[in-house]
């Protein structure tokens, strides 16, 4: 975004570290197990879920299979890394994710076989790798599990697509090598009845850079865990996030960077739009540098664009800092409306109002998609962007 559009936020920053009085625990603490018994079916009221309307999830939380025909996947690019499945219990299944929640652990418990994606060590792969998920009905239940590894010194992009409509819980697991070069890209444009619930865990190893982009376009309910921690020095992780709410929805992301090895690195930047009556987004951003994360170079952003009365953003970034010798470590949250006065600024050079506005609105966001670096799906997402913006009665 251009920094005369980033004046058009009138912005409010925002910085939480407790909820009333509640003392939040440490993000490190909080449970996760493969066992779903472990998990109890929340209420609403916990922490992690106080921002869900869970309500509307409870087939989510229960204990059974869900139907193999509930959606169909299609892959493409992937002539030159190895498919596969793994059971259970199979290496590498199990070395990124621990499920933290009650659907991720019914989602993993239920899905016998994931689908394995390994990336030869030292292989650069031309094209991007393309996962489209395809949801086949409203309320059909569908679990997933996807296991990502990137061999040493490796480059590529894995893209996971998400459309239709079903109710989707998926887990996905990345393994980034030593020296790797990895882009994973998570799209949502499901259709209007649409339920996601995801948990994204990745472990990066030394010289590693990962980066993640989480796209939210679609859905009536969408909830995004997508977490990074390290397993060796001068790694670095990246975490960039789009979304825009209509009314009616509820887009929900969480990030959480693990520092837990020293020097390595980490930029967390999400951006939303939101327009409607009861259009809600939440973003919980969570850092941790642990005492031995010596040399550790962090920072988060979330930004909110409220384009109308009746919509609402939830933002709340937490920096746990448990040692001084960093290179360092901030972040910082805003929410705003359209500053009149610039508006007029740009009226007055002969643009009329709703251009002027959608202008700034697709400048404003495409800044993350510009952080993907594949263009033709850089161009793909900026055209939906536009659909959404065209279609808005609020622009």
């Amino acid at each position: 975004m251009s920094e005369e559009g980033e004046t058009l936020l009138d912005s409010k920053v925002d910085k939480h570290h407790s909820h009333g009085t509640e003392v939040m625990a440490s993000r490190a603490e909080r449970l996760t197990s493969q066992r779903v018994e472990d998990f109890k079916v929340p209420s609403g009221l916990e922490e992690e879920w106080r921002f869900t309307p869970v309500k509307k999830l409870k087939e989510f939380f229960i204990d059974v299979d869900a139907g193999a025909e509930a959606f169909s996947t299609a892959l493409e690019g992937a002539e030159q890394l190895s498919v596969s499945t793994l059971s259970i219990g199979q290496s590498p299944r199990g070395i990124a994710l621990v499920p933290a929640d009650r659907a991720a652990a019914v989602a993993s418990a239920h899905t016998a076989e994931a689908t394995f994606l390994d990336i030869p060590a030292n292989a650069e792969l031309s094209e991007p790798v393309k996962l489209t998920v395809t949801g086949q009905g409203a309320g059909q239940r569908a679990n997933a599990h996807y296991v990502v590894r990137a061999g040493a010194n490796s480059r590529a992009v894995v893209i996971f697509d998400h459309r239709g409509t079903a109710d989707f819980s998926g887990n996905l697991e990345v393994i980034v090598g030593e020296g790797a070069e990895l882009t994973v890209v998570s799209v949502q444009r499901w259709d209007d009845e649409a339920k996601h619930l995801g948990q994204h865990d990745a472990v990066v190893g030394k010289d590693a850079k990962y980066k993640h982009v989480a796209v939210s376009l679609g859905g009536a309910l969408i909830r995004l865990n997508v977490n990074a921690r390290y397993t060796g020095e001068g790694a670095e992780a990246e975490l960039f996030g789009l979304y825009f709410a209509d009314a009616g929805q509820h887009l929900e992301h969480r990030t959480f960077i693990d520092h837990n090895v020293p020097n390595s690195k980490s930029n967390v930047l999400y951006k939303g739009a939101l327009q409607g009556t009861d259009a809600h987004t939440v973003w919980v951003g969570d850092v941790l540098i642990q005492k031995q994360a010596i040399g550790t170079d962090s920072y988060e952003k979330n930004q909110n664009l409220i384009l109308t009365d009746g919509a609402r953003a939830d933002s709340v970034p937490n920096l746990e800092i448990e040692t001084g010798l960093i290179e360092g470590a901030g972040h910082a949250s805003s929410t705003g409306r359209f500053d009149d006065e610039h508006l007029f600024y740009l009226m007055a050079r002969g643009i009329s109002e709703r251009d002027a506005r959608r202008l700034v609105v697709r400048g404003y966001l495409n800044e993350v998609i510009q952080k993907i670096k594949v263009p033709a799906l850089e161009e793909e997402l900026a055209e939906a962007l536009e659909r959404e913006l065209e279609a808005s009665g609020a622009l």
